[in-house]
């Protein structure tokens, strides 16, 4: 039998009692919610499901569940912001189960015991295009693959992985995480063409006999903002500065550095700046800390590391060694307004962080994809205006939130249209779920059990080289944090509604099978539904 941790079991004498159904008002039935983690996944992983694996300790039985929405758990569980988390029901109590800690204690112990997933789904005998190795194409070509299609990734870079290893740096992402969870899906029989652009997405699936393509080409291009600039200004983007570092053509920024920009990307260049021996770095933002894009943790990370924030300022010109900035402030409606006060700083190099467009040269011969904003824009399954065309990730419209999450989200979701589509079938949508609120938990049954924290490197030690800054859990600490998961809105067979039953009408079916209510002995106290933990019976009004 399966319990969970911290539980309390109630025990309530029980008695036999009369047939009831003839006059009980309602009766209790067992019922699956969505659990607010799962619907604030964008990858649309079974969160609690692979949780109640892993905190059994079936961690391959757990890493298995969370491959079959998420090829890429290692590197999510490093890349990925979590919003699981800022969902999680366990914040009423104490603080948010580490879902992404444990996501990468289980990416990590696949890669040390090498399990691969098996392709076991038939041939199809139909052929797939997949233009873009980063986190949507590699999500849309395993998908792709495990149902059975013949999958070509064209990359243009000489390694695959996008914005995965020409994005991150690897203080953030270790490359050979990349390389590992890429190598596992190669060896599901998907091919790499490396160092081959895709010019025309029409001509490369005609030539290849293509049956459908996929395009998944991210953002990787710095937007340019136009600022003013002398010959002698040093001035470079931060996607450029990035990946050319990653290719071994790492810039000499000098001694004072400024990134201009408030995003995940502006953090990045600056913690990197500091790594290649910048003695001062200073982060530009035109408003307020509140309404900074970047993530709460890549910033505190940052100023850890001696980034320093100058906010409320935008840079009017580059020239020379010497920046204009002019102070802002932000207007009723929260914008920000120029003042007319200016201050020059002396600086070595600026680095733009304004946001990133895409290239979509490669579409422009598909008159019927609709490529205004700059974007390729999708339907709700990813295809685009040409039949057998769909696109994803950063470059797709339906990037609200442009994150590693959202790319795999959206390469799975594209891989089930695609199958369908060369299929001849329609995509049946997902049913849908009431979801697991926090009103229907009975806190009081989990006792506190504070959040493991993942270890850290010293700030003072992180300065100096790109070794990576947050550790993982040990499989205890995996363990526990897992079981810190309430289950919300699912049973977990902690046995109290058979506990509490005054009638004897609750029956166990086994473990695994969870209960069945006997109705000839229910009287339809509601004692069951007011006593589960995890919300997971509901009180219905009974029809004579």
């Amino acid at each position: 039998m399966t319990t969970k941790p911290f539980a309390i079991t109630l025990g309530v004498g029980t008695s036999l009692a009369n047939k009831t159904g003839s006059w009980r008002v309602e009766r209790p039935v067992y019922v699956d919610r969505l659990p607010p983690c799962n619907g604030a996944c964008p990858a649309h992983e079974d969160i609690q499901g692979w949780l109640y694996e892993a905190e059994e300790g079936n961690y391959e039985a757990a890493w298995r569940l969370l491959m079959r929405a998420n090829p890429l758990p290692a590197v999510m569980g490093r890349a990925c912001f979590h919003p699981c988390e800022t969902s999680c029901n366990r914040v009423q109590i104490d603080e948010a189960v580490g879902i992404n800690a444990v996501e990468r204690f289980l990416g990590d112990r696949a890669i040390e015991e090498g399990w691969t997933v098996r392709v076991e789904h038939p041939p199809t005998g139909k052929r797939v295009l997949v233009v873009g190795s980063g986190p949507a194409g590699l999500s849309a070509a395993y998908h792709l693959a495990l149902l059975g299609h013949e999958v070509e990734v064209h990359e243009a870079a000489p390694q695959a992985g996008g914005m995965l290893r020409y994005g991150i740096p690897q203080y953030r992402l270790p490359r050979d995480v990349v390389d590992a969870e890429v190598a596992r899906i190669a060896g599901m029989g998907v091919t790499f063409v490396l160092n081959s652009p895709v010019e025309h997405v029409d001509v490369t699936m005609a030539t290849g006999h293509f049956d459908a393509a996929f395009v998944g080409i991210g953002a990787q291009r710095g937007k340019n903002p136009e600022i003013p600039s002398g010959d002698a200004a040093k001035v470079l983007d931060a996607v450029s500065m990035l990946h050319g570092f990653e290719e071994g053509e790492g810039p000499v920024l000098g001694r004072r550095v400024v990134v201009y920009g408030g995003g995940d990307t502006a953090m990045d260049a600056a913690r990197t700046a500091q790594r290649l021996g910048a003695t001062e770095t200073i982060v530009v933002y035109r408003r307020t800390r509140d309404r900074m894009p970047a993530h709460d943790e890549e910033v505190l990370d940052a100023q850890a590391e001696g980034v320093q924030m100058r906010w409320l300022s935008t840079v009017t010109r580059a020239d020379g060694g010497r920046l204009m900035l002019e102070k802002m402030v932000l207007n009723a409606e929260g914008k920000a307004e120029s003042t007319g006060e200016f201050e020059e700083l002396e600086v070595d190099s600026l680095i733009l962080a304004l946001g990133q467009d895409t290239d979509l040269g490669l579409l422009d011969d598909l008159g019927d994809v609709d490529l205004a904003g700059g974007v390729i824009n999708v339907d709700a399954n990813q295809m685009t205006g040409r039949p057998g065309v769909f696109a994803g990730g950063d470059a797709s419209g339906n990037a609200a939130e442009r994150t590693v999450t959202a790319a795999v989200g959206h390469g799975a979701r594209a891989a089930a249209a695609i199958d369908a589509w060369v299929d001849g079938r329609s995509v049946a949508p997902a049913p849908e779920r009431a979801p697991a609120t926090v009103e229907r938990l009975n806190s009081w049954y989990y006792a506190d059990a504070p959040r493991t924290l993942r270890p850290r490197l010293e700030a003072i030690r992180r300065r100096s080289n790109f070794d990576e800054v947050v550790g993982g859990l040990t499989a205890e600490d995996a363990l526990f944090e897992a079981r810190r998961c309430m289950s919300c809105g699912n049973c977990f067979e902690c046995d109290n509604c058979f506990g509490v039953c005054p009638d004897n009408a609750v029956i166990k079916l086994g473990p695994g099978l969870r209960y069945e209510f006997n109705l000839d002995y229910c009287k339809g106290c509601g004692i069951c539904a007011k006593e589960c933990p995890c919300g997971a019976i509901d009180m219905v009004p009974e029809h004579h």
